[in-house]
């Protein structure tokens, strides 16, 4: 008995997911694990984690925060770079911040919410931070003493032109001073939560100050990496970092630039990417060398 075409279409179909579940979703997953319990692959397969005293510590692949429960940084060990992904570090939620160069004006509002902060303030904020937590300066171009984004909205009688009819610091919520008292004669007033000055017509307006052309904060210190998971900090970070961490420690500064060098990796293949050092394999090296007093 021939079967009607439309039960053979439906014959047919249902035995290619059955063979293919059994081949992809089964035979195929099971021979990548056993290709992971290989010698030689088996650590990487478990995600290369690192163990101290039998206690897993971290991951060599995923980079973590060296901070105390309230957030801020431990001061006797390195710190890694700024992260994205999710509250940081978070392999569950790796995303960069998807802010550009534009994102230059904060949102101000009365609850804190409510407010973001661009990507100028953030890099303004992370800088002063760093700058403060190791002693150097930590301004950079287009950021305020305080820590925001330099950014005015200047408004003029006829739009685009004319003259200025009012000047306001987008990024400093009143009752905060402004970073300049004037612009070009008109006095300049801080914002108040919940205006949208550009949509007001204000020309979005950077200053750029007196900070040094050459930051002494690297960039990787104040920028998420794209994965928000990136393990390595610049080479110019960790060395910015020494004299904090040998302080800290009470370890001779040079002893701690070796651990340093030998922790830093060259470009892939010779001439890809940048030399990195691995954050937590250093700190790990430090807490060896020079156990916390």
């Amino acid at each position: 008995m021939r079967l009607p075409s439309w039960l053979s279409q439906h014959l047919a179909a249902l035995r290619a997911v059955l063979v293919f579940t059994v081949l992809l979703g089964l035979l195929y997953p099971l021979a990548l694990v056993a290709a992971g319990r290989l010698p030689g692959l088996d650590g990487r397969a478990d995600g290369s984690l690192l163990t101290v005293d039998g206690r897993t510590v971290g991951s060599s692949l995923i980079g973590q925060s060296f901070t105390d429960a309230d957030g801020n940084p431990i001061p006797r060990y390195f710190q890694s770079r700024p992260s994205a992904a999710g509250d940081g570090y978070d392999p569950t939620a790796t995303a960069a911040g998807n802010l550009g160069p534009e994102s230059v004006v904060d949102t101000l509002s009365a609850d804190p919410a409510d407010s973001t902060s661009s990507l100028l303030t953030q890099v303004c904020a992370r800088s002063k931070a760093v700058g403060e937590l190791d002693g150097v300066d930590g301004r950079r171009p287009y950021c305020t003493p305080d820590g925001v984004g330099a950014v005015l909205a200047v408004f003029r009688a006829d739009g685009l032109t004319g003259r200025i009819t009012r000047v306001v610091s987008v990024n400093q919520a009143a009752p905060a001073t402004p970073f300049v008292t004037t612009w070009q004669g008109v006095p300049v007033e801080a914002a108040q939560p919940g205006h949208d000055y550009v949509a007001e017509g204000g020309i979005v307006t950077p200053v750029r100050g007196d900070a040094p052309a050459r930051p002494a904060v690297p960039a990787d210190a104040v920028t998420a990496s794209g994965s928000g998971l990136d393990p390595h900090i610049s080479p110019a970070y960790a060395r910015r970092q020494v004299a904090r961490v040998a302080r800290e420690r009470g370890a001779d500064p040079a002893a701690v630039r070796r651990l340093v060098a030998e922790h830093t990796t060259g470009r892939a293949l010779g001439f890809m990417g940048e030399p990195g050092v691995n954050v937590l394999e250093l700190n790990l090296a430090l807490d060896e060398a020079f156990p916390a007093r």
